[in-house]
């Protein structure tokens, strides 16, 4: 009997430190089972972290020269500021306040929206019928695509300056086309609708071939079996056209339909561009927002005023963006039914 518990004790001393408790059922820490599970929770965790790890140079480099410049925006926007002495005195909402009452907003406000609609509306049918042909069976589709891309590759500057001496007053191409089928010259840089009409046309040239390729990107993941069963049920072309690929490109809409909206109503280049003055007209009668922006900060060195401006520049295009967005889900949902 002495030596059984003698045996006992022995082998109680000899447990390794660190090892279980007496009467323990748990391996110790460095066992093949603990390190199993160690190595399952880590997988799980890289399973959830790693998406967000794959997208946060995203969001911060967005940090950096996105939300940044926003908010500092907002910042300047509350003070007198100006180039040569910098931050003034807090004003709070006096800039905005003092901007809503300058009639020459409201008039850059009223021309921004007339170029928007002539450009992104048109653009967007336009870029859908484009890339409904380069789907179908033309040859050299290639070539074709290539070139639909051309427009938006060529710099804004020169696309503006080849624009700008066809639609000349006087000697502009199109005022001879116009001429020879009896119709008097249009004042392109005089009337307030024609320089709309001009400018938007020099934004649909640059934009629509690149909104195709979106299109026809989603375009082609279309199953084709949807269409081989409606041409076997005796549907045509247009009647395919409305019931298969308008309906399976809604995201793919909507997603157009909001990037042209912002940029259709940060328009700048263009209407800078179309006057050797930049200002927009010798009237102001295509100033937009941007370059109101512009004249604000650069030629009156207001930057408070010109911040203002930037803020309500945002939140229209945030608003329109957000309706367009709405809009054309309750028109889908109302088609789907």
């Amino acid at each position: 009997m002495l030596d059984t518990r003698t045996d006992r004790s022995a082998s109680r001393d000899t447990v390794p430190a660190g090892g279980p408790a007496p009467g323990s059922t748990r391996p110790p820490a460095g066992a093949p089972g603990e390190r199993a599970r160690w190595r399952q929770r880590l997988s799980r965790f890289e399973g959830k972290a790693s998406p967000y790890a794959f997208i946060s140079p995203f969001f911060i480099v967005f940090g950096v020269v996105g939300m940044f410049p926003i908010l500092y925006t907002a910042w300047v926007s509350l003070h007198e500021w100006n180039l040569i002495g910098g931050q003034g005195d807090f004003v709070g909402l006096q800039n905005f306040q003092d901007v809503l009452q300058q009639r020459f907003f409201w008039n850059a406000v009223r021309n921004t929206f007339s170029i928007f609609l002539l450009s992104s509306v048109p653009q967007v049918i336009l870029a859908l019928l484009i890339a409904v042909a380069l789907d179908s069976g033309i040859r050299a589709k290639g070539f074709w695509r290539m070139s639909v891309l051309l427009p938006y590759v060529i710099a804004p500057v020169a696309v503006v300056l080849i624009f700008n001496d066809l639609f000349g007053d006087r000697y502009g191409l199109f005022n001879q086309l116009l001429g020879w089928v009896g119709i008097d010259p249009v004042q392109w840089h005089k009337d307030t609708f024609a320089s709309h009409i001009a400018i938007a046309t020099m934004v649909n040239f640059r934009w629509t071939g690149y909104n195709a390729l979106i299109l026809l990107a989603a375009m082609q993941t279309i199953p084709r079996d949807y269409y081989e069963a409606a041409l076997i049920d005796g549907a045509g072309p247009i009647r395919t056209f409305f019931s298969i690929t308008v309906p399976q490109l809604r995201a793919t809409i909507i997603f157009v339909v909001i990037t042209s909206t912002i940029g259709g109503l940060q328009i700048f280049d263009e209407p800078r561009m179309f006057d050797q003055y930049g200002q927009g007209g010798a009237d102001r009668q295509w100033q937009t927002l941007t370059i109101y922006l512009y004249n604000l900060g650069w030629n009156q060195k207001n930057f408070g005023r010109a911040s203002a401006v930037a803020w309500l520049l945002f939140l229209i295009i945030v608003v329109f963006a957000i309706v367009n967005y709405f809009v054309i889900r309750r028109i889908a949902s109302k088609e789907s039914r």
